[in-house]
């Protein structure tokens, strides 16, 4: 146990992997928005966590071992979770502008440390809380080219939701890290299961009696779109925080998956033609400055100040 305490904060494998994980998803939100403008949400949600599931049907050969009830149990718990954040999620960016989204759902990096606190009883370094505001504040810039610019509405609110269960889900990870035996990539493949059951029985509920559901449409841009959400959103993604999130604080993982809108409004920039003006970039540092510093070690003296309020 003391020894994972005085682990030092430097930049390893699951930072990089998170950081690969921010840049893919900071190209999710035009391809998700342009996915659900060809088929109702749920349905999408449904078809694009079905497909991942078939692709990891391998992977759940670690299931069929002793230890099979506690592998449903966790990555049950785990998946309904996750589709309430991708049901706010997809909903929120089908309502607002995908800049909005990349905005809101960072708040996450401003509520784990809080949520950290509340979950796990560990108080976070207080650096954390600093580098959640500069984070956030970065975000919040990135998202306008002035201040006036922000607005709330329907889809604002369902990201801030979305956020919230973010940070609720990193540490559950966490949490529960020490009740299974599971890998990784067996966890997302019982997540995505989960998930795809639980879209498709909400759209069943929520469809109008004797309601069809659409067929996919036949576009090559609509299936590219979802290979890079299947493949790169959500398998390598999905595995990646579960490996990280089980290796990693939970406010650290929160803080480099902040550097998503920074990868946003690259992509939207160069990939979409999206202007973004100085005010926009000077954000983006920010939330990039916040994430360089946690991954930077801790003085021997801060170090010590946690231990004692953890313990």
């Amino acid at each position: 146990m003391d020894s994972k305490t005085k682990k030092p904060a430097g930049v390893g494998l699951a930072e990089v992997m998170l950081l690969l994980v921010a840049a893919v998803w900071g190209g999710s939100y035009a391809v998700a928005k342009q996915a659900t403008q060809q088929l109702p949400v749920l349905e999408f949600i449904a078809l694009r966590f079905g497909l991942t599931f078939v692709v990891l049907l391998p992977a759940l050969k670690p299931l069929f071992g002793a230890q099979w009830r506690q592998g449903l149990a966790v990555g049950g718990l785990l998946g309904a979770n996750l589709l309430a954040i991708f049901v706010c999620e997809t909903f929120g960016v089908s309502l607002t502008t995908a800049s909005n989204a990349a905005f809101l759902i960072s708040l996450c990096v401003a509520l784990t440390p809080f949520v950290e606190w509340w979950l796990l009883g560990q108080r976070p370094a207080r650096r954390m809380f600093w580098a959640a505001g500069l984070s956030a504040l970065g975000a919040a810039m990135l998202s306008a080219t002035s201040p006036a610019e922000l607005s709330v509405g329907w889809g604002d609110g369902l990201m801030v939701i979305a956020a919230f269960l973010r940070a609720v889900m990193v540490c559950m990870t966490r949490r529960l890290a020490g009740h299974h035996a599971m890998p990784a990539l067996t966890l997302t493949a019982v997540q995505s299961g989960v998930m795809a059951l639980g879209a498709a029985v909400l759209s069943l509920i929520a469809s109008p009696a004797g309601g069809a559901w659409h067929m996919p449409p036949a576009t090559a841009s609509f299936w590219w779109g979802m290979a890079y959400l299947v493949l790169l959103c959500t398998v390598f993604a999905f595995f990646a925080q579960n490996h990280a999130a089980s290796r990693s604080s939970p406010s650290r993982v929160s803080l480099l998956m902040g550097s998503e809108p920074v990868f946003g409004a690259l992509i939207a920039a160069y990939g979409f033609g999206e202007r973004i003006g100085p005010w926009g970039w000077a954000g983006g540092l920010l939330i990039v400055g916040a994430a360089w510093w946690v991954t930077m070690p801790a003085r021997e003296g801060s170090g010590r100040a946690v231990a004692g309020d953890t313990a």
